[in-house]
């Protein structure tokens, strides 16, 4: 049985969702942010699952970086590309969970590039640099 893995990352707490190769729900929780639990929920799935989806958010690093360290494949989903709100009335961190794992079963998943650690820092620096300049040209035209 194959297995895919989507994880709704938050602030404090993770969904996990876990599908199968039919579309069929096999496991679902919320979680704390804290890897340890994550791992130990995830080791039933670990033999039999084809990957793990991640959305990318702004706290995505320590997740990626521990579920890489225990030898998971681990995709960054690029929430700028999916589409999955256009039409829904009503989406919640469930739901967000098993429509990423079902995107990574479909080949469909709209991925992003995981940095490696050493490079991190100076993006992030860079990002944070273009955004005080952006800033900063706002306030002189206006």
């Amino acid at each position: 049985m194959s297995y895919y893995v989507g994880i709704d990352l938050h602030s404090d707490n993770s969904y996990i969702g876990v599908i199968d190769k039919k579309d069929s729900r096999i496991f679902g929780k919320k979680l704390p942010n804290d890897l340890g639990v994550i791992l130990k929920e995830l080791k039933p799935f670990k033999k039999e699952r084809q990957g793990i989806v991640v959305e990318s958010t702004y706290n995505w690093y320590w997740l990626v970086d521990g579920l890489q360290e225990a030898k998971y494949k681990v995709h960054l989903a690029n929430p700028t590309e999916m589409q999955q709100y256009s039409g829904m009335k009503y989406t919640d961190d469930t739901w967000d969970s098993y429509w990423l794992a079902h995107m990574l079963r479909l080949g469909i998943l709209p991925e992003g590039y995981i940095y490696p650690k050493e490079i991190r820092p100076v993006r992030d620096l860079l990002r944070k640099r273009t955004m005080l300049v952006r800033h900063r040209t706002a306030h002189i035209l206006t």
